[in-house]
């Protein structure tokens, strides 16, 4: 995953010196964000979380069939609690954005239960090489 920005500080801490939330990570690459998927306004929606969320922008998650790809990474303590980054596609209209808020507000994975909305969005990654 290439990152063009951060919204949380480096080393998994905010600048403050507290612990990392739950951040969102956004496809902005070969499909995602692009006019190949259509109808959407892709920087509205990338500005709405930043709004709200700790937000980094990836140019390419390689699940292109699932543009737009949302990725919800845990904060630290959850994610050393055993919290696991949520997959999220077809990220194409303004609720979901919102459900996707709402969930990263509250806490995020392993924190605050995902709205069952977001079951419909969410998807397995695919298995990168050497993972099992």
């Amino acid at each position: 995953m290439v990152e063009r920005s951060a919204g949380d500080g480096a080393g998994g801490r905010l600048p403050g010196g507290g612990p990392a939330p739950c951040r969102v990570v956004v496809c902005r690459g070969c499909c995602c964000g692009t006019p190949k998927v259509t109808g959407v306004d892709h920087a509205a929606q990338t500005a709405r979380l930043r709004a709200e969320v700790p937000v980094r922008v990836s140019d390419c998650l390689d699940v292109c069939d699932q543009a737009n790809v949302v990725v919800v990474q845990p904060s630290a303590a959850a994610r050393a609690a055993g919290a696991r980054p949520v997959w999220l596609g077809l990220v194409n209209d303004a609720d979901v954005v919102e459900d996707v808020v709402t969930w990263v507000r509250a806490g995020g994975p392993g924190v605050a239960p995902r709205p069952d909305i977001l079951d419909l969005y969410a998807f397995a990654p695919p298995s990168r090489r050497g993972e099992p």
